[in-house]
């Protein structure tokens, strides 16, 4: 049988936004895998980090990013965005690098799940030695890499975390609202049950 005019069209039209969905979806992984790529070459960059003595007090060694007391030991930041609601801001020193990153938000179940799971991680910050309590203002969470975490942990491997942690974020926050999601719906038709 022959297929009639509005079938070939109707057709025509499923093939081409399955087509284009395709296309969306290659293109935000290239766009995640951009971005993620730019994040790890700035890393690399800015992970030349030097033992440096406080000028104030003898044998101490702070964070030169987090104390800001000469403004000559530190680099300029850069802000690496991937939209509005992405970003990534490296803050470098002669001593001391932190990473900060603002995690995308798509809704308010995602902001809620967002908030609920980086305060799980940030009460268990010990465990992960870079990651830092308290978020720099406007970010998500921040990890604080010293001259020290570069002498006794690898470089690369120091990089890699940081950006298998920003994957592995983006996919469990996905998987989560998945669950809330399917779980909300099978209370809702529970519920429904009873009227039925």
């Amino acid at each position: 049988m022959k297929p009639t005019l509005a079938q070939l069209v109707e057709r025509r039209t499923v093939v081409g936004a399955v087509i284009l969905r395709s296309l969306v979806r290659i293109r935000q992984g290239s766009s995640v895998r951009l971005y993620l790529t730019c994040i790890r070459n700035t890393l690399e960059a800015a992970m030349c980090l030097q033992n440096f003595p406080c000028q104030e007090v003898e044998r101490h060694n702070k964070p030169e990013v987090e104390m800001k007391t000469s403004p000559e030991l530190l680099l300029n930041p850069v802000v690496i965005c991937r939209n509005e609601a992405e970003k990534c801001l490296i803050e470098t020193s002669i001593n001391s690098l932190r990473i900060s990153l603002k995690v995308k938000q798509a809704d308010e179940l995602e902001n809620i799940l967002t908030k609920k799971f980086l305060r799980f991680l940030s009460m268990r910050a010990e465990a992960f030695e870079v990651l830092r309590r308290k978020p720099v203002q406007g970010y998500d969470i921040s990890f604080l890499i010293t001259n020290y975490h570069c002498e006794e942990m690898q470089k690369h491997k120091l990089i890699d975390f940081i950006v298998q942690f920003m994957e592995d974020i983006d996919k469990e926050i996905s998987e989560l609202k998945l669950s809330v999601n399917t779980r909300g719906r099978l209370v809702a038709t529970e519920f429904l049950k009873q009227f039925i």
